[in-house]
């Protein structure tokens, strides 16, 4: 099984699972969920930087810890629901937890792990399951601005609600993590994977010289600041490729967490006849190695 699929029934477990529970609306609350199961859920503010929470089993008792370093609602509810993933994907507990005590998780698609990503997926479709995601999001233009309108409604972080935004949009989205000068990881849209020969913005790669990005990034206190920038640039300074195309880059500093998001948008690109796509470009995963 590809990972691909095992991260697309990832996604599908947890909307399966809302249908089941009846749960229909937005937002979307993990703690309730892990309340119904008996799941006690606690803050851990000790927790070591970089680990977003831990799932803990005593027998047939479980419990949910979770980190407050980074001080964002959205990245909390994003770690309890990473851990509910765990706690209801098949083989989770057996691989995780197979006799008891501490898994510590590292979600927020930071991991290559299989299982981490697995339970990562699978909060994304909890907290932004595509039915009523889509709904909201088809009324409005590409970029930052419906992102955070996004991120409020389904009380999200930025980062996650972004990386479902280019999964799920119509339109021609590029979503990249970056800190400092250094890619963390980039989300294309299956739009903006039209684009011929694009060139995939890898995982330790450098942010492009002359970008909005790079320029917000060399200030460490822009980022602190959740400081943003915008401009319009060509997609192929950011993705390479043989079409020369202007798109939105907006920019916005995260704070404490240390990186920055960069949106790449473009209502035209992908609204070309089919026999303009580059068919080599199709159903590709964002690169973690």
């Amino acid at each position: 099984m590809s990972q691909s699929f095992r991260l697309k029934m990832a996604k599908q477990k947890a909307e399966l699972f809302l249908k089941e529970e009846g749960i229909t609306s937005l937002p979307v609350d993990p703690f309730a969920i892990a309340a119904s199961r008996g799941i006690v859920v606690e803050a851990k503010p000790d927790t070591t930087e970089g680990v977003s929470g831990m799932l803990l089993r005593h027998g047939d008792n479980f419990g949910i810890l979770y980190a407050t370093y980074v001080p964002s609602e959205g990245f909390q509810r994003f770690s309890v629901a990473h851990e509910l993933g765990h706690y209801l994907l098949d083989g989770h507990i057996d691989h995780v937890l197979p006799g008891g005590g501490i898994h510590t998780s590292h979600a927020g698609f930071v991991s290559a792990d299989p299982y981490e990503l697995e339970a990562d997926h699978f909060a994304a479709g909890l907290l932004m399951p595509k039915g009523p995601f889509r709904r909201a999001i088809g009324r409005c233009d590409p970029g930052l601005e419906i992102i955070e309108a996004m991120a409020r409604d389904c009380l999200t972080s930025l980062t996650a609600t972004a990386i479902r935004y280019a999964e799920l949009t119509d339109d021609a989205v590029g979503i990249i993590i970056s800190t400092g000068q250094t890619i963390d990881y980039c989300f294309l849209s299956e739009a903006m994977k039209s684009l011929p020969q694009l060139r995939w913005p890898r995982k330790g790669s450098s942010v492009p010289k002359g970008t909005e990005t790079a320029k917000l990034n060399a200030d460490s206190d822009r980022v602190l600041m959740a400081d943003r920038a915008e401009n319009e640039i060509d997609v192929m300074d950011w993705l390479g490729g043989t079409r020369s195309v202007m798109v939105t880059e907006e920019v916005v500093g995260l704070g404490r967490y240390g990186k920055t998001l960069t949106v790449l948008s473009s209502a035209s690109i992908g609204q070309e006849d089919d026999s303009e796509i580059d068919d080599d470009e199709e159903n590709r995963m964002p690169r973690f190695r």
